[in-house]
């Protein structure tokens, strides 16, 4: 007969967190010295994709991308990201600051107010665990529009 103590105790499982790596990307440009690069990396990533992806970048002290991850992929014309996704990754791999991109499927670059929103979701929550938000990129086929150019970072 089980005793009455273990009769109620609570299983609590013994984990460990890590960061997967699936596959690798080359970037010639070695550090991200402006919108215009980090959106060629990311452009690279997500290309012509006919629903929105969010992608996280992460970069280290010197600006140079350790990993990058599309944290999100959603309907057509919407995305819903939390903060908790995007900074994950950014924690397991000790960045120092992050640039996020989604695109724009229907090619319009123009910022929604739900953009601008997450936008300062994530500059707050990142303020709140040390990682910078530098840039959140809104990505079209051949053309960007930078927050943080427009005032919204």
């Amino acid at each position: 007969m089980e005793s009455n103590s273990s009769k109620h105790a609570k299983r609590v499982q013994i984990v460990q967190v890590k960061l997967v790596r699936e596959k690798s990307m080359l970037y010639k440009e070695r550090k991200i010295r402006s919108p215009h690069d980090a959106y060629i990396l990311m452009q690279e990533l997500i290309g012509d994709a006919d629903r929105e992806h969010f992608v996280v970048l992460c970069l280290d002290t010197k600006n140079q991308p350790t990993c990058i991850q599309v944290v999100h992929i959603g309907s057509l014309n919407a995305s819903i990201v939390h903060p908790r996704e995007v900074l994950k990754s950014a924690l397991l791999s000790n960045t120092a600051s992050i640039l996020v991109g989604h695109n724009h499927p229907s090619d319009n670059p123009t910022p929604s107010q739900e953009d601008i929103e997450v936008t300062e979701r994530l500059k707050e929550a990142g303020k709140i665990l040390g990682i910078d938000l530098l840039d959140h990129l809104i990505i079209c086929s051949d053309s960007f529009i930078s927050l943080k150019e427009k005032g919204y970072i």
